[in-house]
């Protein structure tokens, strides 16, 4: 990553900080379309999301050339307008990845990022924001800085109360941000309330057997594993288990169908089916499905009277995760450990599922 004085700019143009809105002093001469306060703050933008969207961003922020028709000039709009949007997907993904992972500060500037393409493409009232907004929101939980993320909330807030017809997709998430924060300040009644939210919005739109709808189960089970709940917390973590086990379990059987078929036109109707039924993860589902189920696993291995059936069905779990992710040496140390479990419980059918698996993970080892 280098940098340049951005002297070259035409007079009268005023730059500003990607980042904090100042003048700005330095340029990406990568882009040549980025400018920053100073080296820091270009530091920080890019090891968030920078380096991911550096080019990315050259013909969203280069003026548009002459067009000698209406026909021309649509077809650049929206050419244009496709571009801001798979920017705002994009660093929306980048952005829940990095909260997942636990790197809140990294994911500031790429939820700034999301906000300011989206204000782009919807316009700075529109509920499209929302998303947005609420990134930033959990980064700020996650930080420790809780008056900061109170005002993203209640722009979100605001804004979701302008639109009475806004998706149950956004209000199931602003729910859960509102538990995190609830929760994060000590007021466990009040971060249930909102988390119980949650679940229902999210089940309604995702079924409550769903990945999107785990999490709030997940938020839920810590809270009461605060306030030393045991046996409620126990059940909510084996629920967000099994969600991801019956998940990532279709996802398997998927790639190996595929894998299977000599031909694309050779894929049965029952592979078209549960392709339908069960799309890939995203990077930020992905890194979702590690923590919640890395703290799990966590809470099983700590527990006074370990469960073996448990820690192995989490350890399963784990390991179709990082096979699916590419990940083959977690995934071959979490199936070893699921495996010795179910040897344990002397349940001959899960060990040799967990020995078809760790096959698979050794071949395609060998294939690398």
């Amino acid at each position: 990553m280098q940098s340049i004085n951005p002297l070259s700019n035409p007079k009268g143009v005023k730059l500003l900080c990607e980042l904090c809105q100042n003048p700005a002093f330095v340029q990406c001469v990568g882009c040549r379309v980025t400018y920053y306060c100073d080296v820091e703050h270009q530091k920080m933008d890019w090891v968030s999301i920078h380096q991911k969207i550096c080019q990315l961003l050259i013909p969203v922020r280069t003026a548009l050339p002459f067009f000698n028709s209406e026909e021309e000039r649509q077809h650049s709009r929206d050419q244009l307008l496709q571009r801001e949007k798979h920017l705002i997907e994009l660093t929306s993904t980048v952005a829940r990845k990095l909260i997942f992972e636990g790197k809140h500060e990294e994911a500031i500037p790429a939820a700034l990022q999301s906000l300011r393409f989206s204000i782009n493409v919807h316009g700075v009232n529109s509920v499209q924001l929302v998303p947005s907004y609420l990134l930033l929101s959990e980064a700020s939980i996650g930080l420790g800085r809780h008056t900061r993320a109170e005002e993203y909330l209640s722009q979100a807030q605001w804004t979701v109360l302008k639109a009475p017809d806004c998706d149950y997709r956004v209000r199931h998430i602003l729910s859960r941000n509102l538990g995190l924060l609830y929760a994060a300040k000590g007021e466990f009644e009040e971060a249930l309330f909102h988390l119980a939210d949650d679940i229902y919005l999210a089940s309604e739109v995702f079924g409550l057997k769903s990945i999107q709808t785990s999490g709030g189960y997940f938020q839920m089970a810590n809270i009461f594993f605060r306030q030393s709940k045991m046996d409620v917390a126990d059940s909510l973590y084996t629920e967000v288990t099994d969600i991801w086990h019956a998940h990532l379990s279709k996802l398997i059987k998927m790639q190996l169908s595929i894998r299977d078929q000599e031909t694309a036109s050779q894929i049965s109707t029952e592979l078209e089916d549960t392709a339908c039924e069960v799309e890939a993860l995203d990077e930020a589902q992905e890194a979702e499905a590690a923590h919640d189920l890395n703290a799990i696993l966590d809470v099983r291995e700590q527990a006074p009277h370990k469960e073996v059936e448990k820690i192995a069905k989490v350890s399963h779990v784990l390991a179709m995760l990082y096979f699916l992710i590419t990940d083959l040496a977690k995934a071959g140390g979490f199936c070893r450990k699921a495996l010795q479990g179910s040897r344990e419980l002397e349940n001959k059918e899960w060990s040799t599922i967990l020995l078809n698996l760790l096959a698979l993970i050794k071949s395609s080892a060998a294939s690398y």
